[in-house]
């Protein structure tokens, strides 16, 4: 009976193939199945010869002729002793022919034959009696070449040696993906003994990784032959429930006449490089944050923005949630020892200043609303991290520990929702004092805080606390500065005859650089008013003081009735008595009873002179040197002024730019001046909207005046 191999659309290597786990039944018997044959005995092409009880060849196999050399026609009938044995042997042959025809039992062994061509090979024998239904016996003699048979004994020695004495995991599977041999690595490996592996599944076995990444990768090798080399996968053994890593390759193996008999895997736990690896890529990360918000947090002096670049930074990066929160008494300059209770007991306020999520969740709506107060008791955690100024790390969080997160019972239940799981708060300190806390929470991140998490956060709460503390002395001083500059300006000027007068002041929005301009409008007897405008070098509160200084110098020196230029050379004498003290000031005298004005300046930008129906034009005066300079030289100049004539005096904050030069600046002042306008107050509006820079490096102050005529006088009494 023949039977039919169909090596199907794969050829002979496919997994549906021989060797692949499926039978064929025999060509015409679709009822009955065969297994596959190995290839192993054909390697080893096993001779089979069968002798009758007088030791001629009755039976001749192919593979004894190609062992011995004799084809089948000069083999049969002849006796085996006569042609495979050398005569020197041949007496002890008979001897080992007769034992096991007489049922001596079967006889293993090797000894020398003699092939055709003359030459000899050992080789290695099993010999057995046969007996057929008449009781006649037979010897069958099995034999192979010796030097093949101990090549593979050698090899298969080898191999199961390297399979079970391998650091690395070994595993082969069948086409099944059943597991047919896993060696003692692979057994430590996957916390599993060889006896409860074999015979399952991948998915059976393992079910404590991801069985379908495996699984498809198995199959993809079973069908296209390509390997697939360092796959890499996590998960827990049964013995052990930390998280481990695997690096594993998968090629299919196949019989010597190229059947598909399974796939060979091996493993390599590379947990401890993966953890190094993560533990650089962490520390990666953290460099990055580090750098990020050295360029991103303190870019300005504002401690609201400065809050939002410090969460910015840590979202989503770092955290999933973000709160930066101030003590109240920081901002308000309350000492906390002032406050009343026990110590420990004492609630702390927060102000909070920035939240932030990487995504919408519940947990927002737990937070403090921003700029909104919030009372902690001492049991709140982020309490505990301000009165002891050192940081709070819940890795894991339980439901117990939500109450002391949460600021009431309503965001307990929101933080639960949101997924909390891990949480950190930081202290931010800066120059010896706790400002607040820097609050962050986990949601999305599956990853728990760590304590390289708390140093990289309590880092970078000190550094941005540094930039709140100089955005909180900022706005002090800033408030400071404008508080003395407004309270050293002059109030609403009374009436003027013949004058209508109109005024702005700008303070610089840099605390550092508010103080020096001031203006001023002075009564004087017979109707005549004194305009001043100035400008301190400088800025803060000292420019600030000394601008009042001289405001007031100017006020008194306006009442001896001098001329402008004398004021100006006193002022200066003033200035010179000032440590390291410059200023530019034009002081201007109207008379509305001559219709002129008299003024002279210090190193002051000239007054701006409007006449009806005439352009603006910048007036020609000595410029004179600043006061302080050391050369007073201040000249009067009288100017006529029409009814309905304005004249402007301004600092130079209003028309000085870093990216124009003055000259353009000033001709965009007159054009502005040059439309027509109802009221000075508008015409003070648009000069600063237009010109004035706001965020800018400078004050601004400027007086506009406009002449009017003067009352008719009443009839005497």
């Amino acid at each position: 009976m023949g039977v039919e191999h169909d090596a199907g659309p794969g050829g002979p290597a496919s997994p549906g193939g021989p060797g692949g786990g499926q039978g064929r039944g025999p060509a015409g018997g679709p009822g009955e199945s065969l297994l596959e044959p190995g290839g192993l005995l054909d390697v080893l092409s096993v001779a089979a010869v069968v002798l009758d009880d007088e030791g001629r060849i009755v039976l001749w196999s192919p593979q004894a002729e190609q062992l011995y050399g004799y084809p089948a026609a000069e083999a049969l009938g002849r006796s085996a002793l006569q042609i495979l044995v050398d005569e020197p042997n041949q007496e002890e042959v008979a001897s080992l022919f007769a034992q096991v025809m007489s049922g001596g039992g079967a006889w293993a062994g090797a000894f020398p034959v003699r092939r055709k061509d003359g030459s000899t090979l050992l080789a290695e024998f099993r010999n057995m009696r046969l007996e057929d239904e008449q009781g006649r016996h037979y010897a069958l003699g099995l034999a192979s070449d010796r030097s093949t048979l101990r090549h593979l004994e050698r090899g298969l020695a080898l191999s199961m040696r390297l399979v079970e004495q391998s650091p690395i995991g070994l595993a082969v599977v069948d086409t099944d993906l059943r597991y047919v041999l896993v060696n003692p690595a692979l057994e430590r490996i996957n916390g599993l003994s060889a006896a409860e592996t074999l015979g399952r599944t991948v998915r059976e076995s393992l079910p404590f990784v991801d069985t379908d990444v495996i699984e498809s990768a198995m199959r993809e090798v079973l069908a296209t032959g390509t390997p697939i080399l360092d796959r890499f996968t996590t998960g827990r053994t049964p013995a052990d429930d930390s998280e481990h890593a695997w690096s594993a390759s998968y090629y299919r193996l196949e019989d010597t006449a190229g059947y598909v008999i399974g796939v060979a895997v091996t493993v390599v736990d590379v947990t401890n490089q993966h953890r190094t690896a993560a533990a650089a890529s962490a520390a990666r990360r953290r460099l990055t944050v580090l750098a990020d918000a050295s360029e991103r947090i303190g870019t300005t002096l504002d401690l609201d923005q400065t809050a939002r670049e410090l969460a910015d930074v840590l979202v989503p990066e770092f955290a999933d949630i973000a709160a930066v929160d101030v003590l109240d008494s920081v901002l308000t300059d309350i000492p906390t020892s002032t406050a009343t209770g026990r110590t420990g007991e004492t609630p702390s306020v927060f102000r909070a200043l920035a939240i932030k999520a990487a995504s919408p969740t519940p947990a927002t709506l737990a937070a403090d609303p921003v700029g909104g107060i919030a009372r902690y008791d001492a049991t709140r955690l982020v309490s505990r991290c301000a009165r002891t100024g050192r940081p709070v790390l819940l890795a894991h969080v339980t439901d117990r520990d939500l109450p002391r997160i949460a600021r009431d019972q309503d965001a307990v239940g929101l933080l639960k929702q949101a997924g909390v799981h891990s949480y950190l708060a930081v202290p931010l300190r800066a120059r010896g004092q706790v400002l607040g806390a820097l609050d962050l929470k986990r949601t999305h991140n599956p990853e728990p805080f760590t304590e390289d998490d708390c140093v990289l956060a309590t880092e970078l709460a000190a550094r941005a606390a540094v930039a709140i503390d100089n955005a909180r002395w900022y706005q002090r001083q800033r408030h400071a500065a404008l508080t003395l500059q407004r309270h050293l300006l002059p109030g609403r000027p009374p009436p003027s005859p013949g004058l209508e007068v109109a005024y702005r002041y700008q303070p610089a929005s840099i605390a550092g650089e508010v103080g020096g301009d001031w203006f001023d409008v002075i009564p004087l007897t017979g109707g005549r008013t004194a305009l001043v405008v100035g400008d301190v070098m400088g800025s803060g509160i000292n420019a600030a003081a000394t601008m009042g200084q001289l405001r007031t110098a100017a006020r008194t020196l306006a009442g001896l009735e001098l001329d402008p230029a004398a004021v100006l050379t006193h002022l200066d004498r003033t200035v010179s008595g000032l440590d390291e003290t410059i200023a530019t000031c034009v002081y201007a005298v109207y008379d509305p009873h001559r219709s002129s004005c008299t003024m002279a300046t210090a190193g002051h930008l000239p007054p701006v002179h409007t006449r009806v129906g005439h352009p603006p034009r910048l007036l020609e005066l000595p410029t004179g040197t600043p006061l302080g300079a050391g050369v007073p030289a201040f000249h009067d100049v009288r100017v006529k002024l029409g009814v309905g004539d304005e004249l402007l005096l301004y600092t130079d904050g209003l028309v000085e730019t870093r990216d124009h030069d003055i000259d353009t600046r000033l001709r965009a002042l007159t054009d502005l001046l040059d439309r027509p306008h109802p009221s000075l107050e508008e015409t003070c509006d648009l000069l600063l909207s237009a010109l004035a820079h706001h965020g800018g490096h400078d004050d601004v102050a400027l007086l506009l005046a406009r002449t009017r005529p003067l009352p008719s006088p009443g009839p005497s009494r």
